[in-house]
């Protein structure tokens, strides 16, 4: 995948972002009982997927990518904003350093577990992991905010500028 091409998913994800930060902050954090319960929580999951089979597995910038549920609560929608700059970060760096390697099978374990998991995939199979992950759960994102009555924008690639 290209940076052209993960423009288009950053357009979606800050079309969202952006209508996030109209919700009601009640209707933020409310629990809807599917999903990651919230729009924050699956906010924060969605970039929690980036930082971990990107950052941590390929990249291998920390071995603790994943938002401890103690912490989860106190975020911010800004907070969450940055999260996702840093995932930006880390697919810029990952198409920097693989980019021409997308193919290569990167075999580890997988740095988080707590019990050793060995796996073997390619960095290219994990972007399009994280990417196709974010738009399921953008699409969670998106009924719960109409179940809470609100009419979100287009998140869909379609609905972007080339």
């Amino acid at each position: 995948m290209l940076q052209h091409e993960y423009g288009w998913v950053r357009q979606t994800r800050g079309t969202l972002l952006d209508f996030c930060g109209k919700l009601d902050p009640n209707h933020f954090t409310h629990t809807n009982g599917f999903g990651w319960q919230s729009v924050r929580d699956t906010l924060v999951h969605i970039a929690d997927c980036y930082v971990a089979w990107l950052g941590s597995f390929v990249l291998l910038k920390t071995k603790k990518p994943l938002t401890p549920r103690e912490e989860l609560h106190n975020l911010s929608l800004e907070q969450i904003i940055a999260r996702f700059e840093q995932v930006d970060s880390i697919v810029n760096e990952l198409l920097e350093l693989h980019g021409h390697n997308l193919n290569v099978l990167i075999e580890r374990e997988i740095p988080w577990r707590e019990v050793p998991e060995l796996l073997s995939i390619t960095p290219r199979k994990l972007l399009m992991h994280t990417i196709t992950h974010e738009f399921h759960h953008k699409g969670q994102i998106v009924a719960m905010l109409r179940q809470m009555g609100y009419e979100p924008p287009n998140t869909d690639v379609l609905g972007t500028e080339d």
